[in-house]
């Protein structure tokens, strides 16, 4: 597993996005492209956001802590050109905009997983203590088999949990995402932990309060688990609510860095898809956005006086 710590954190450009970019940036409201022309041009813009990449390594971001979270449906090159690069590579295994987790490839996603070798084997679940009973046993049961399997394998494996509100959960507070969601995350996570789904990273949405980032981090590493690492997630958040997160978690031991997905890429890439903006000028602010993420996090870590191997800012 690479060196990840707070001293060596991971600053991943995400994007592993399928069913949802299609229906958001390409306007295919079934999620699947019409045609192999139409997935052509998804994998093309898969590889511009990844050319905004190396914009922000030739500006000067870090190469030991730059990653790239890709799928293999319309990223297969872009995921072989990170590799190539030296670059720290995320893969999905999950299938795309399903309710419930469920595997993309089926009993051989392994394969697919040896064949790209990633750094961070990622999966996506959604789940909340109101839920269904049944499904999130069987989702916890399914999970736990792909950590045990990972974990047999070597590769360190890397869950992105979102806990969506139930509309009687939202009614029930002023503000979901600050005064109900760090209680429902800390009961999420030990009902995971408790049915055996043992990650190496936790990728979480923001917290608005130091002290519910510590709470998380410390449920995260319960009972001996005390390599367990966390890192924030974009949810496709408004810059000025990213900063926050980001300088709410970025001095908290135990968050290790981000994975910030649309927040760098969606507004340039649809800006090329539909009004055929320059491919560069795109990439050049893909490259300002994600640096600029990068840059408040060193900033609220204090990690650019102490000279952290992370810079190059």
């Amino acid at each position: 597993m690479p060196k990840l710590d707070e001293r060596h954190p991971l600053f991943l450009l995400a994007m592993d996005q399928r069913s949802s970019l299609l229906e958001h940036t390409y306007d295919e409201s079934s999620g699947e492209p019409a045609d192999e022309a139409e997935a052509e041009r998804v994998r093309a813009g898969k590889q511009l956001v990844y050319r905004g990449v190396l914009t922000a390594l030739a500006a000067g971001a870090s190469r030991a802590r730059t990653g790239v979270l890709v799928d293999e449906l319309y990223g297969a090159d872009v995921a072989r050109l990170v590799k190539e690069a030296g670059l720290q590579l995320a893969m999905p295994i999950e299938r795309s905009g399903r309710e419930w987790f469920e595997l993309e490839y089926g009993d051989d996603w392994m394969a697919h997983v040896d064949s790209f070798d990633p750094d961070w084997v990622k999966v996506l679940v959604r789940d909340n203590p109101a839920y269904d009973a049944a499904h999130r046993a069987q989702q916890a049961s399914d999970l736990a088999e792909v950590a045990t399997a990972l974990r047999d394998a070597g590769r360190p494996f890397l869950v992105e949990l979102l806990v969506p509100g139930t509309d009687e959960q939202k009614a029930s507070v002023e503000d979901y995402d600050r005064d109900l969601r760090p209680d429902l995350v800390v009961q999420v996570l030990e009902y995971l932990q408790d049915h055996g789904v043992e990650a190496d990273v936790w990728k979480l949405e923001g917290l608005d309060r130091s002290e519910d980032a510590e709470r998380v981090v410390a449920t995260a590493r319960r009972d001996g688990r005390d390599s367990v690492q966390c890192i924030v997630l974009g949810r496709d958040a408004p810059e000025e609510q990213l900063d926050h997160w980001l300088r709410t978690a970025a001095p908290v031991d135990g968050f290790v860095g981000f994975a910030i997905g649309r927040s760098n890429w969606e507004e340039p890439l649809e800006d090329v898809v539909r009004d055929g903006l320059d491919t560069e000028a795109a990439e050049s602010l893909i490259a300002a956005n994600y640096r600029h993420f990068v840059d408040t996090w060193l900033e609220a870590r204090g990690d650019v006086e102490d000279g952290v191997d992370a810079g190059g800012i």
